[in-house]
């Protein structure tokens, strides 16, 4: 039996969906990540209970450290996004979190910088708040080790494709992390919005794009982006068609398995938005240089400033191409696509 709520909502589902697809399914993203951060520091002495507990959120991390700080005794200060909505501020409002939420900006990539520069304002007023760094400090990563092993468990231990967006580089970057630290041969895809400085796409906008907890308009310090080996760019039309795709195959999937068979048509073959030419993906095993990592601008495929040749490990490495971008703004009228290929991705020892 659980003995606090926190347990039963943080615990994730496997699904299999078919043969070779499973979902990972997480009734609340991060609180496995947020349980195990303050049981880490309260073993450690980093804080006592009682003591206050502050960082930054959109909303996803806010509902999770709440939830911590209710289990374990602690209080929580929050510096919330302008994005967060009314059933939330009731949540933590119930949890006993105290909720600092930014005004309105014309420019969401603004929100996140204004949040950091109010904690920091917040820890010179009170010294003694622990501030959480969420983006930053590793023991976020901790929590999903339990989450690794199940997923050893419950699968044959053969190769494994993770495929996952990248907010923070928590839950993708530990995951990956754990399952190779027990040998498993795991391949780490991320995907990303347009405008995010993550893997170097700041210099391409999406007006449009609403989708929060993934992507970043300043640098983390928990994505480690050796550990990725192919990243995928998306539009907010195309996540928003594939999302909508993502719930009629559900829907299809739970009347077909009431009459006690698999659909024909394999899951993940949705009729959302497609490609107009082929995706490639590659894999990398030395480090990469973030730079290394962004869309190549004026439409002509790239490998980014500074980067090597490529005879010591073959050519390319992985290279990552997104049409979605150019087959939206033409059929907006909006004349010749911002960007129509992406850069290759090297690897580089150094």
């Amino acid at each position: 039996m659980d003995a606090h709520i926190s347990d039963a909502v943080g615990r994730p589902d496997l699904i299999r969906l078919d043969g070779e697809l499973v979902c990972l399914r997480f009734e609340t993203m991060k609180v496995v990540s947020a349980l195990a951060a303050v049981r880490h520091l309260l073993d450690t002495g980093a804080v006592r209970r009682g003591d206050t507990l502050v960082d930054s959120s959109s909303g996803i991390y806010a509902y999770a450290l709440a939830l911590a700080c209710h289990r374990y005794g602690m209080r929580c200060h929050i510096v919330g996004s302008t994005t967060v909505d009314h059933t939330l501020r009731t949540q933590l409002d119930v949890l006993g979190a105290h909720l600092e939420q930014m005004r309105p900006t014309a420019d969401l990539k603004l929100d996140q910088s204004r949040r950091v520069a109010r904690v920091r304002e917040i820890l010179r007023d009170h010294p003694d708040y622990h501030w959480m760094r969420q983006y930053h400090d590793d023991v976020h990563y901790l929590g999903y080790e339990a989450v690794a092993e199940r997923i050893l468990a419950e699968t044959d231990g053969g190769p494994l494709v993770l495929v996952g967006g990248v907010g923070s580089g928590a839950s993708t970057g530990a995951l990956a992390h754990y399952l190779r630290k027990r040998s498993v041969d795991v391949r780490l895809v991320g995907v990303q919005p347009y405008g995010s400085v993550t893997f170097g796409s700041e210099h391409v906008a999406d007006p449009e794009i609403i989708i929060a907890g993934i992507g970043s308009s300043i640098p983390f310090g928990n994505v480690r982006h050796d550990h990725y080996d192919t990243v995928h760019w998306v539009a907010f039309d195309a996540a928003l068609a594939g999302s909508v795709d993502l719930l009629r195959l559900a829907r299809r999937l739970r009347r077909t398995l009431h009459r006690g068979r698999l659909p024909r048509r394999p899951l993940g073959t949705g009729r959302g938005p497609r490609p107009d030419g082929p995706v490639h993906r590659g894999r990398h095993r030395s480090p990469l240089r973030r730079h290394r990592l962004r869309p190549a601008p004026g439409g002509g495929a790239g490998r980014g400033p500074g980067a090597p040749s490529g005879a010591r490990h073959g050519r390319t490495r992985s290279a990552v191409v997104a049409h979605e971008l150019e087959r939206l703004t033409r059929s907006r009228g909006g004349g010749p696509a911002r960007t129509g290929r992406w850069a290759e991705v090297n690897g580089d020892t150094g």
